[in-house]
C-alpha cells in the first residue's frame, strides 16, 4: 500500500491515537478471478455501501471477532476488463483487502486487491499535506544550508493539525494547568464550544489561543455544556501540553 501516512514527533507523538480512529479514504484496483456483468458489480458494490461486518484477516493482529465497521461511499470510477478502480471512504479501523474479498464473494466470481493508495487520513490529504521521503531530504539540507526555518515547516506542522476533524472546546487560560495535571474540565473553565457534542464523543481541548491541551471524553452534549454552572463537561483522557505552560491558579 502507498500514500499518506501521518507521522508524529517528540510531544506530537500524543495525538496519535486521536488519528487512528479518524476515517480514512482510499483508491485501489480490484481483480475479479472471473468475468462479471457490471450491472452486477455496481449493484454489489451499492449493498457494500452503510453499516458492514467484518472479521479482520488472519494475518491482522487483532482479536478475530466479527466488528461492524462504515463504509461511507463506495464508488466505482473505472471497469476495464476484470479491473476494478474503486475509491472508499471508511470507518477507521476498515480492512479494504477484506472488502475487496467480500465483495468479490458476493459477485460469486471472487476478487483480490491488487493496488492499494491511502488518500486521506483523518486531517490530513495526498493532495495538500503529503511530501515524499525525497521532498523530506531536499528540504532538510536546504534548512542546514541557509537555516531558514520556513523548510522544515513545509513538512513538520504543528501538532494542532492533527486535531482539525475532532470537535472543540475553549477553556479559559486560568483552567489550563489543572487539566495539564490531569484535571478533568468543569463548566466555569469552558468559554464556547463547538456544536454537535454529544455525551461519549471525543473532544479536544483547546487554549483560547487554539493550543492543544488535551484529549477527552465528553459528558454532556453541546446545549447542556453551554449551559451548565458547575460539574465535570469532559473527563480528560490524554494531556497533550507539557505543565507549567501556563501560570498555577489552582489550590
Amino acid at each position: 500500500m502507498t500514500g499518506v501516512l501521518p507521522v508524529a514527533l517528540e510531544e506530537a507523538t500524543k495525538v496519535i491515537q486521536a488519528l487512528l480512529v479518524a476515517g480514512k479514504e482510499y483508491v485501489g484496483v480490484m481483480k475479479l478471478h472471473k468475468d462479471a456483468p457490471e450491472g452486477k458489480v455496481r449493484e454489489v458494490f451499492n449493498e457494500f455501501q452503510g453499516k458492514i461486518y467484518q472479521r479482520p484477516p488472519t494475518r491482522a493482529s487483532v482479536k478475530k471477532a466479527i466488528r461492524v465497521r462504515t463504509i461511507y461511499y463506495l464508488d466505482i470510477l473505472e471497469i476495464e476488463g476484470r479491473n476494478i478502480l474503486f475509491k472508499v471512504g471508511c470507518e477507521a479501523g476498515t480492512y479494504i483487502r477484506k472488502l475487496v474479498f467480500d465483495i468479490g464473494r458476493a459477485l460469486g466470481c471472487g476478487a483480490h486487491m491488487h493496488e492499494l493508495r491511502r488518500i486521506r487520513a483523518g486531517p490530513f490529504t495526498e493532495d495538500k499535506n503529503m511530501v515524499t521521503l525525497h521532498d523530506i531530504l531536499y528540504l532538510y539540507d536546504r534548512w542546514r544550508e541557509a537555516g531558514d526555518i520556513k523548510m522544515l515547516r513545509k513538512f513538520i506542522l504543528p501538532m494542532e493539525r492533527a486535531l482539525d476533524f475532532m470537535p472543540k472546546i475553549f477553556i479559559r487560560d486560568s483552567a489550563v494547568d489543572a487539566i495539564c495535571h490531569g484535571a478533568h474540565l468543569t463548566a466555569p473553565g469552558i468559554t464556547h464550544v463547538e456544536s454537535g457534542i454529544k455525551p461519549s464523543d471525543k473532544v479536544a481541548v483547546f487554549t483560547l489561543k487554539g493550543e492543544a491541551v488535551a484529549l477527552g471524553t465528553a459528558i454532556a452534549s453541546t446545549e447542556e455544556i453551554l449551559k451548565a454552572t458547575h460539574g465535570i463537561m469532559v473527563k480528560t483522557d490524554r494531556v497533550l501540553m507539557p505543565r507549567g505552560i501556563y501560570p498555577k491558579l489552582w489550590k
